[in-house]
């Protein structure tokens, strides 16, 4: 499913995928420690190899999202809708 555009969302919709992307962020954070402490214990004791350079393909796709979590925020800004 494509997600839309925060221009193309109603006020409703915006605070609503807003709180989901905040109840994902801890879950986020945890797995990118894991995934870059994988990588450097496959780095000490097996130097360079699949391990190392694994985590490195999630990082656009954690990108994307922190990108869209901003995106959004700036809308609701412009809309001065505020946060709770």
């Amino acid at each position: 499913m494509k997600q839309k555009e925060p221009a193309e969302m109603t006020a409703k919709e915006l605070l609503i995928e807003l709180q989901k992307i905040k109840s994902t962020n801890i879950i986020n954070a945890v797995l990118v420690g894991v995934m870059i402490g994988v990588a450097i214990y496959s780095t000490v004791e097996n130097g360079f190899g699949i391990l190392t350079a694994f985590p490195l393909f999630f990082i656009p796709m954690f990108a994307k999202k922190w990108s869209y979590k901003k995106a959004l925020e700036k809308e609701l800004k412009e809309r001065d809708l505020g946060r709770n």
